[in-house]
C-alpha cells in the first residue's frame, strides 16, 4: 500500500493535521500566529546548515526551530511589543535562511519543496517520522491539556493552582518546533502557520468546548488534506498550498454559516 505515492501523501497530510490541531488550538486562543511564523521561517535556516553539514533535514529544523522559539521566549517583555518583536525574528530567520541556502556549493537543492512543501515526494521514512513527530505532539499536549488551558485561560488562576505558565509555554514551544519539523515536507515552511491557524479558526464556531475544538480542527485539517491532494491531482496544482486553500475555503464557508446563524436568532 506504501508503495503508492498518493497514499503516502495522505498518510502524511492526515498525520500533519494531527499534530497541527490541538498545537493550532492554543495558537488561536493565545494570538500566537506570528509566534508559529517565526519558528517556521527559522527552519530554513535549520536546513540550511543540515545540508551543509550532511545531518537529516528533520534534525536540522527542529534543532534551529526550538532554539528560535526558546529565543522568542527569552525575548519576551524586553521591551518591544510582541507583534514588532515577531515580525522582526521571523522575516530576519527567513532572510538569514535563503542567504545561507544561497553559500551551499556542490548540494542540489530545491528551495521551492522546502518553501511551499513537496508532499508527493514523501518516502516511506519521511512518513515514519511525520507520525513519530505528530505522536510526540499529541502526547506532549494531552499530557499538559488541562495545565496549559489553565495558563491560557489565566495566568493568575495558574500561579494559585500551583501552574507555572512559563513551563507551560515551553511545553507549547517543543510542540510547535516539532510540528514545523514534521510539516516542512509536507507544506513548506511558509504555509505551516496556515495549518496551524486555519484549521482551528474553522473549528471555533463547531464547538462547544475545548477538546471538541481540538478534535474537530483534526477533522479539517484530515479533510483539507485529502480534498488538497484530490485537487492537485485533478487541476495539476501545487500539493501544499491547495491543501492550504481548502481550509480556507471551509474556513470561509463555516464563518458565513455562522453569521448567518447569528443573524438569523
Amino acid at each position: 500500500m506504501l508503495d503508492d505515492f498518493m497514499v503516502r501523501a495522505t498518510l502524511a497530510g492526515i498525520g500533519v493535521a494531527f499534530a497541527a490541531a490541538p498545537l493550532g488550538c492554543f495558537v488561536v486562543w493565545r494570538r500566537m500566529a506570528y509566534f508559529g511564523d517565526a519558528t517556521a521561517h527559522a527552519a530554513i535556516l535549520g536546513i540550511a546548515l543540515s545540508l551543509a553539514l550532511s545531518i537529516s533535514v528533520f534534525a536540522g529544523a527542529l534543532v534551529v526551530a526550538l532554539i528560535m522559539a526558546l529565543t522568542v521566549n527569552l525575548l519576551m517583555g524586553r521591551g518591544y511589543a510582541m507583534d514588532t518583536l515577531l515580525g522582526v525574528m521571523a522575516h530576519s530567520a527567513l532572510a538569514f535562511g535563503l542567504v545561507a541556502v544561497s553559500f551551499l556549493s556542490g548540494v542540489r537543492i530545491d528551495l521551492m519543496a522546502y518553501l511551499f512543501g513537496d508532499i508527493l515526494a514523501v518516502s516511506r521514512t519521511d512518513l515514519a517520522v511525520i507520525w513519530a513527530g505528530a505522536g510526540l505532539v499529541v502526547a506532549l499536549i494531552g499530557w499538559r491539556w488541562s495545565d496549559l488551558l489553565t495558563a491560557t485561560l489565566n495566568e493568575d488562576l495558574a500561579y494559585a493552582s500551583g501552574i507555572n505558565p512559563k513551563r507551560e509555554q515551553l511545553v507549547l514551544t517543543l510542540a510547535l518546533a516539532i510540528t514545523v519539523a514534521v510539516a516542512i515536507k509536507v507544506v513548506g515552511v511558509l504555509l505551516i502557520a496556515a495549518m496551524l491557524i486555519i484549521p482551528a479558526a474553522a473549528a471555533r464556531p463547531l464547538s462547544r468546548t475545548p477538546e471538541g475544538m481540538a478534535v474537530v480542527a483534526a477533522g479539517i485539517g484530515s479533510v483539507s488534506a485529502l480534498v488538497g491532494l484530490r485537487a492537485a491531482y485533478v487541476f495539476d496544482t501545487p500539493a501544499g498550498p491547495s491543501i492550504v486553500c481548502v481550509a480556507a475555503l471551509i474556513f470561509a464557508a463555516l464563518s458565513i454559516v455562522s453569521s448567518l446563524r447569528a443573524s438569523a436568532q
